[in-house]
C-alpha cells in the first residue's frame, strides 16, 4: 500500500497540473491491472497445457479437478471491470479538459 502522507496538497496546484497527475495516475493503475491480468493469464495457462498433453497420450477419459481456474476467473473478470472503470474516468477527465 502507497503512503501519501508526504506528499503535497493537490490543492496548491495549478488545475491543468492537478489534472495531468491524475490523468497519469490513472493511466498508471490501468497498466498495473494490466500486468495482473496477464499474470492471470498466464497461471492459467498451464492448466489447459497438461490436459491437451493429457489426451495427445491416448487418454480416452480426462478429469480435470480444478479449483483455482474459477478463482483466476473470478479475479480476472473483476480487474477487467476495474479497467473498463478507470478507463472512463480517463475519458471523463480528458472530457473535461476540452468540453464539447
Amino acid at each position: 500500500m502507497l503512503n501519501y502522507a508526504g506528499t503535497p496538497p493537490l490543492a496548491a496546484m495549478a488545475e491543468t497540473d492537478c489534472r495531468e497527475l491524475i490523468a497519469a495516475e490513472l493511466r498508471s493503475l490501468i497498466a498495473r491491472i494490466e500486468i495482473s491480468m496477464r499474470l492471470i493469464d498466464a497461471a492459467m495457462e498451464p492448466e489447459d497445457d497438461r490436459a491437451v498433453v493429457s489426451a495427445d497420450l491416448g487418454s480416452t477419459e480426462i478429469v480435470v479437478l480444478d479449483d483455482v481456474t474459477p478463482r483466476y476467473a473470478t479475479a480476472s473478470a473483476a480487474l477487467n471491470a476495474c479497467r473498463a472503470e478507470l478507463g472512463q474516468a480517463l475519458q471523463n477527465l480528458s472530457e473535461s479538459v476540452n468540453p464539447a
